[in-house]
């Protein structure tokens, strides 16, 4: 049922995206209700996700969006804004530190010779911007802890589905294998909408799809 309510919350995601100001709106408000726009937008691939994950209820998350929706998209017409101290910058997640780290994990990935691409830094880069700023500290810890917990499972994966199998031999499944898709796992794991979101912007979908399929049944969100 939370997977059900995520695709749901997920659903209405493009929805609030292209939305709209009312027609003749003054810029102030149009751009109060753009900005306003853009957190609820970020916001609903949160809830998604953290309904996905965790099974939170999708009524107490869709009280948080009106909640918020409301208070960012609509400000007072003679409200003077206030400047909020500038947060300070999210820790830099560098991909070639987290590549490293990916091919620590043999038993997890193909040899270099085999793999379908020798070079996956677009794939990498895609599930990296899924990884949002209050995780970047300590995520390349927490990719380590997470390839040890799925060993057996990444093990079977790379058997069955990776280099040299049946099914890769018909051109099939080709980011199996691949270092980089031990964070594309992780993230399908713990930001499934968010990566979905990120990965229609920069890449074919099929080989997404394909990963979601063999990486198993709870995690499907192809449309």
């Amino acid at each position: 049922m939370s997977k059900l309510e995520a695709g749901a919350v997920a659903g209405a995601h493009p929805w609030i995206s292209e939305s709209s100001a009312p027609h003749g709106s003054g810029q102030r408000f149009e751009d109060g209700w753009h900005a306003g726009v853009r957190d609820v937008a970020s916001y609903l691939l949160r809830i998604a996700d953290n309904t996905a994950t965790t099974g939170r209820g999708l009524a107490a998350s869709s009280a948080m969006a009106v909640t918020h929706f409301q208070q960012a998209a609509s400000p007072a017409p003679q409200e003077t804004p206030v400047k909020e101290p500038d947060p300070a910058p999210a820790p830099v997640l560098d991909a070639k530190d987290v590549l490293a780290a990916a091919e620590r994990f043999p038993w997890a990935v193909a040899a270099p010779g085999v793999r379908h691409w020798p070079d996956g830094g677009d794939f990498l880069d895609v599930a990296l911007s899924a990884v949002r700023p209050e995780e970047r500290e300590g995520y390349i810890e927490r990719l380590e802890v997470f390839v040890e917990q799925h060993r057996a499972r990444l093990e079977e994966l790379l058997r069955a589905y990776g280099p040299g199998s049946r099914p890769a031999s018909h051109g099939r499944y080709a980011l199996i294998g691949q270092p980089e898709t031990l964070a594309i796992v992780e993230r399908m794991e713990s930001a499934p909408f968010l990566l979905r979101s990120q990965w229609e912007k920069e890449l074919e979908t099929v080989f997404l799809d394909d990963l979601e399929f063999v990486w198993g049944p709870h995690i499907r969100l192809s449309r």
